[in-house]
């Protein structure tokens, strides 16, 4: 996906997601995030998006200066403490918004993964509020579901950077595993190395496990927001199930 698909995204799925959170119960559950209420949700929203925000807008290479804000609401009865967290986080992605669409996506900025640019966390920022529009629906009781497309490009971004950045410490993969997209353009391998990792490739190739369906639902079971029974899965399913655990997804 380009740069002005992936601010749009941002722009929407941010706008949807607060509208799904004004119509879930702000104390409901959301089935994707345990211990988390529809509050929690937003508040984490407008936190991630702060932080990126800030880091885009100070051009931080190192950011020890910025300050974690104060959740707001805090001593108010439960409905005027969620507008509250409501009117920050909708302020915070008019603000993450606006740094991303002003800023050369080159410009070099922090990330936690090899890439140190702008333009990664354009795409970052697009799949995380994508993602938790997802689990905001779902909390208001709707079960959106992500363009083809864009679910692919999340399944490619999970597997370039969380599934061997967050999880390079964890048990090595016993095998290979594939996943093919049914409904867009979207395969990957990804196979134990001899360092101990794995590595990901964008092919078409026989593998010792097979994870296959509509691309949604395949970002959704990385992200275990779905089980893995969404999908079809061939060959090996106990390293399917190991491959699925593996990532930090939270």
């Amino acid at each position: 996906m380009d740069r002005d698909e992936l601010l749009a995204t941002l722009h929407d799925s941010s706008t949807a997601l607060l509208v799904a959170a004004r119509r879930a119960d702000p104390q409901a559950a959301v089935p994707g995030c345990p211990d988390w209420t529809t509050a929690d949700l937003v508040w984490h929203i407008g936190e991630v998006h702060d932080f990126w925000g800030w880091v885009v807008r100070e051009q931080s290479i190192v950011p020890d200066a910025y300050e974690d804000p104060v959740r707001p609401g805090g001593d108010l009865p439960v409905d005027e403490a969620f507008a509250a967290v409501a009117t920050f986080a909708s302020e915070r992605a008019a603000e993450l918004y606006r740094v991303l669409a002003d800023t050369d996506p080159a410009t070099a900025v922090w990330t936690w993964t090899p890439q140190h640019d702008v333009a990664w966390v354009t795409r970052r920022m697009a799949h995380e509020t994508a993602v938790h529009r997802v689990d905001a629906e779902h909390a208001a009781g709707v079960d959106h579901r992500l363009a083809p497309e864009l679910a692919a490009d999340g399944v490619d971004e999970f597997l370039e950077y969380f599934f061997p950045v967050v999880a390079a410490d964890r048990p090595q993969l016993a095998g290979s595993v594939h996943l093919h997209c049914t409904d867009a353009d979207g395969e990957w391998t990804v196979r134990p190395d001899a360092e101990g990792g794995c590595t990901v490739a964008r092919d078409h190739a026989k593998a010792d496990a097979a994870l296959r369906g509509d691309a949604h639902d395949l970002l959704m079971v990385l992200w275990r927001r779905s089980p893995l029974d969404r999908v079809t899965v061939f060959g090996d399913v106990d390293l399917a199930t190991a491959f699925v655990n593996r990532p930090g997804n939270d």
